[in-house]
């Protein structure tokens, strides 16, 4: 069809019965029909008796049979590539196409699936397997000629902007009118110089989440699977077809439209991109959303009842707002950076600006000559020392390095450009902050007036009160901001030649040095002018993800300036390479694209971009991460003294008694054994009671976790860690069933006697066989199952039945104990239980290796028959006095309290949503230790386990860090530093419900 008349097609006037007919008439079918949406089309779902599916397609008129006969001919040519697409069926003349009262008609095989244009989130893998179809579409097509395919048609992106023009009359709308048109503009202006650049073949032009059916895989995601409707096919940019498939995908997370820079490096690595086409692709998104918004638009206004057209036009206004949210110069070098694309813009005649051979002395003389006093670079970034102990969150953390610098005698105090700054970084937050400065920033000591040189030549292009802008060669420009021009636009100045004054005053005062592209300064669509405004001379700051681009957008001043160069970039890819090459393949590791942490406080992490994470599983720094008080026992106790246990010193037997002193009251546990791990604890644990009892039958409860000794691992039975556990266990170990009242033998209220009487007969079966039991092991709640509480009745039942028997009860605390159930100290009091032996742990130290058993004296001098027992850090005085310092803040900060209230607070939070989510099932657990787990079906308990592994990488994304447990990998394990706080737990509850709306 000519363009003229492409302003917008009404549908033929074809109705369900009308299908019902043609179906019959053209097939020799009898069917059911359904209407299915199109914007210029008709499309039915036909249904025969046999409950076979079909599609009924009736074109619009002003589309030619050569056209169809080219789609036909595009649809061999995918099956020989290989892509799924829904073949058309012969009618009972044996032709493709038929024709009914003066309308062309097809049928189509029915693509199994689920439609993708309506679900939510699509996670980086769903991205990346769009943009692997668009390429496969793209390369099975190359070779494709037709005189179908040379036809005029709106989608042709070549005439896109044409068509913008014609039919954006069609908006009522006037503001959102003119911003289709500006950014049409500027799309058109940035494509033209590349057009002729551009390859021409046979593209689908249409390969979008609307026209693609997904297939559910095993990680319960939806991919790409099906390609439908070639109606758009004709010969376009190759390019054309990766724009427009990757701009369908924007409203899925519209408020990170740089995620569908994975389409485009997914699309690069099959069907490579020239430097052209990826300087095409964005102008390309561009200009398909603002076509979208223009045409459905005209649309309604053609066709007023056509439902499905009214449906999407909120889902194009989406797109197009994504689409030009970020500015097209900026979302254009994202695009080169992703790719790998040279650094300054190729065949842009843009140059690096040269640096002088060597740097001024001292520092910031050749911009400020009448500086007085050295310049301090001040460190704001992740590892900062400075910013220890949470300094980073206050108000004035900035502020404060400035003031430091200035009282230590320095006359200037500089942030340099490109280090990302921890002060900047927003907690408890769904997106990442602005941290990544593209300035220098320097802040001068309150005096007199100052006189501003250019450190370089130049012209001046602005000045003014606020600043001087100067145009430097090899299109860059520096500008000084924060400064009184002296000189006149237009004006050649010299390196050293005066340009601008900064006014005395009794205050501080900020001048920024920012080094930029002259593209990143002009124009509608210039970049600097989306970053938010800062305060008078501060550096603006950018997200982590834009950061590529204004790598390339920038250079850093620090030359020109005299001061190092501290740039920063993510290095995470780099330090994953870097493990790759030395770690084993045993050895764990969190998510599919790790964050590289180097810095906690409190219940929070900080990856080295200065993302901020709520870190909810590491149940090991009880007390939260960069604790100042443990931290100053380190330091104070190792300047003093540090040795091994043979040695007397006062913090061994002060700890080991505050330790006991925790323990119930009359409890006739008096003795205490400091190792350095929990998997050491329970190795000693076990060898105590084989030592106490003269026996050696272990009797573990199956989906336990309990360490990496030899003897640690012997009892650990979980298939999570171990998928062989029950298979390999020795001899003196036996497996006893779990009692797991959600999804064990017995289920519900009132099993604790039930799973106790199969212990049991358990106890009695080993007798009989001569292996009387030594020791019984158990969680006092079953933390690997996922924080599951006991049966009531069960501990104290079963260890009545082990005593009987002559054995002993060992009590594994190293994860539930020290204050984490909230309601009391020990897990095992949760039962009313006292054990024989008491293995303990992880957050004895906050971090620092500390482990310990707690027994009776009995029963550890039966030790003594196997030699004496010695651990060489275990109980030394650094060691101790970390764990002393831990029971003070514990006590003094009120963190078992706390975990009981805002445990709870927690709890009622995932109840609630299990009320609105069906994946949502029991909510185990107590205090800060609770297991969310997520089922597939509530009545079959089926367990939700790839689900599980996906929500967690979603809110990873979301800066929520949570990970899976239990045999089955589906509850989400939530036990978090004991400090966490109300409105962390109330983000990680809205985080969570975001992602079950919306999808992972």
């Amino acid at each position: 069809m000519s363009n003229a008349s492409a302003s917008g097609l009404v549908r033929p006037d074809v109705t369900e019965a009308d299908a019902r007919t043609i179906a019959r008439e053209c097939y020799g079918l009898e069917v059911t029909a359904t209407e299915l949406g199109s914007n210029q089309d008709r499309n039915f779902a036909l249904t025969a008796a046999d409950g076979s599916r079909s599609v009924l397609r009736i074109d619009n008129p002003v589309f030619a049979d050569d056209a169809r006969d080219a789609q036909h001919a595009a649809l061999e040519s995918y099956r020989a590539a290989g892509v799924t697409a829904a073949a058309v069926l012969p009618g009972l003349d044996g032709e493709l196409t038929q024709h009914w009262r003066g309308f062309a008609v097809r049928r189509s095989e029915f693509a199994a699936g689920e439609p993708m244009v309506d679900l939510g989130y699509f996670a980086s893998p769903v991205l990346e397997a769009f943009g692997a179809l668009s390429a496969a579409s793209a390369n099975a097509l190359a070779g494709l000629e037709h005189p179908g395919l040379d036809r005029d048609h709106m989608w042709d992106m070549r005439v896109a902007f044409d068509e913008i023009g014609r039919l954006a009359g069609s908006i009522s709308d006037e503001e959102l009118r003119d911003r289709v048109v500006l950014a049409a503009t500027s799309a058109d202006e940035a494509l033209e110089p590349l057009v002729d650049a551009l390859p021409i073949q046979a593209i689908h032009g249409d390969l979008t989440d609307d026209n693609v059916m997904g297939e559910r895989a095993a990680d319960t995601r939806v991919y790409p699977s099906t390609v439908l409707d070639l109606g758009d096919l004709s010969y376009g940019w190759r390019v054309a077809e990766l724009a427009v498939t990757a701009s369908s995908l924007l409203h899925h997370e519209a408020d990170r439209p740089l995620r569908v820079l994975e389409t485009v490096t997914a699309f690069h690595r099959a069907a490579p991109l020239a430097v052209a086409e990826a300087r095409a692709v964005w102008p390309l998104i561009v200009l398909r959303a603002a076509l979208l918004v223009a045409s459905g638009w005209r649309q309604l206004e053609i066709d007023g009842d056509n439902a499905y057209a009214r449906e999407r036009v909120d889902g194009e206004r989406a797109i197009f707002d994504a689409a030009t949210s970020v500015p097209l110069a900026e979302a254009t070098e994202s695009v080169l950076a992703s790719l790998g694309f040279a650094g300054v813009a190729a065949g842009s005649g843009l140059q690096l600006v040269a640096a002088p051979a060597r740097v001024s002395t001292p520092p910031l003389r050749s911009l400020l000559p009448e500086l007085g006093g050295d310049a301090a670079v001040l460190d704001p970034g992740v590892e900062s020392d400075d910013l220890a102990s949470g300094a980073w969150l206050d108000a004035d953390a900035e502020a404060r390095l400035v003031r430091a610098a200035f009282e230590s005698g320095h006359g200037s105090a500089v942030f340099p450009y490109g280090v990302y700054r921890l002060t900047r970084t927003r907690v408890d937050a769904q997106r990442a902050s602005e941290t990544w400065p593209i300035a220098t920033e320097i802040h001068l000591a309150p005096g007199d007036s100052l006189g501003v040189s250019a450190p370089t030549s130049g012209s001046v292009a602005v000045a003014t009160s606020q600043g001087v802008l100067l145009e430097l060669a090899g299109g860059w420009h520096l500008a000084i901001d924060g400064v009184d021009a002296v000189v006149e636009p237009g004006a050649p100045v010299a390196a050293g030649a005066s340009v601008a004054r900064v006014q005395s005053s009794t205050g501080a005062r900020v001048i920024s040095v920012t080094l930029v592209r002259a593209d990143a300064l002009t124009g509608a669509d210039a970049p600097i002018l989306a970053v938010d405004e800062p305060e008078a001379g501060c550096a603006p700051l950018v997200t982590p993800e834009r950061v590529p681009a204004w790598r390339r957008f920038t250079q850093d001043p620090a030359r020109l300036l005299g001061l190092p160069s501290l740039a920063q970039h993510d290095a995470s890819a780099d330090e994953l390479a870097r493990r790759s090459e030395i770690f084993a393949s045993a050895q764990e590791r969190y998510y599919e694209r790790p964050m590289q942490i180097e810095r906690g406080w409190r219940h929070h992490l900080v990856d080295t971009t200065g993302r901020s994470y709520i870190d909810m599983v590491n149940n090991v720094t009880g007390l939260g991460h960069g604790h100042p008080g443990v931290a100053d026992a380190v330091n104070r106790q190792i300047r003093r003294l540090n040795t091994n246990s043979r040695f007397l010193y006062r913090e061994l037997a002060e700890y080991s008694e505050r330790l006991l002193a925790l323990l119930p009251e009359g409890s006739a546990l008096d003795t205490v054994l400091l190792v350095n791990s929990g998997s050491e604890a329970v190795d000693l644990a076990l060898r105590l009671a084989q030592a106490a009892t003269g026996r050696n039958t272990i009797v573990a409860l199956r989906e336990a976790y309990h360490g990496w000794t030899m003897a640690s691992d012997a009892v650990t039975t979980s298939a999570y860690d171990n998928p062989h556990a029950l298979e390999n266990r020795p001899d003196w170990v036996h497996v006893a069933d779990v009692p797991n009242r959600f999804r064990g033998t017995y289920r519900g209220a009132g099993t604790g006697a039930k799973y106790a009487a199969d212990l049991g007969a358990d106890l009695q079966r080993l007798a009989d066989e001569g292996r009387d039991v030594a020791a019984f092991i158990c969680e006092s709640v079953l933390g690997n199952a996922g924080g599951v509480l006991l049966p009531d009745g069960y501990l104290a039942d079963v260890y009545a039945r082990v005593r009987a028997a002559g054995g002993l009860c060992i009590a594994d605390e190293v994860q539930v104990g020290f204050g984490r159930m909230g309601s009391s100290f020990w897990g095992f009091e949760q039962s009313g239980v006292l054990p024989d032996i008491v293995t303990i742990a992880k957050p004895m130290g906050n971090g620092f290796p500390i482990g310990g058993v707690i027994t009776s004296k009995r029963i550890a001098d039966a030790l003594a028959m196997q030699g004496q027992f010695f651990s060489s850090a275990g109980g030394n005085p650094l060691s101790c006095r970390v764990g002393i310092a831990v029971l003070d803040a514990m006590e003094q900060e009120g963190l078992q309290q706390n975990a009981l209230r805002v445990g709870g607070r927690l709890a009622a939070g995932f109840r609630a949503l299990a009320e609105r989510h069906e994946i949502v099932g029991p909510i185990h657990g107590e205090g800060l230790y609770l297991g969310v787990e997520l089922v597939r079906d509530r009545e079959t308990l089926e367990p939700a386990t790839a689900e599980a592994a996906a929500i967690c990488e979603r809110l990873r994304e979301l800066g929520v860090i949570v990970l899976t447990t239990s045999e089955r990998s589906n509850v989400l394990k939530v036990k978090p530093p004991l400090c966490l706080t109300e409105e962390s737990a109330d983000a990680v509850l809205a985080a969570l419900d975001r992602v079950l709306t919306e999808g992972w």
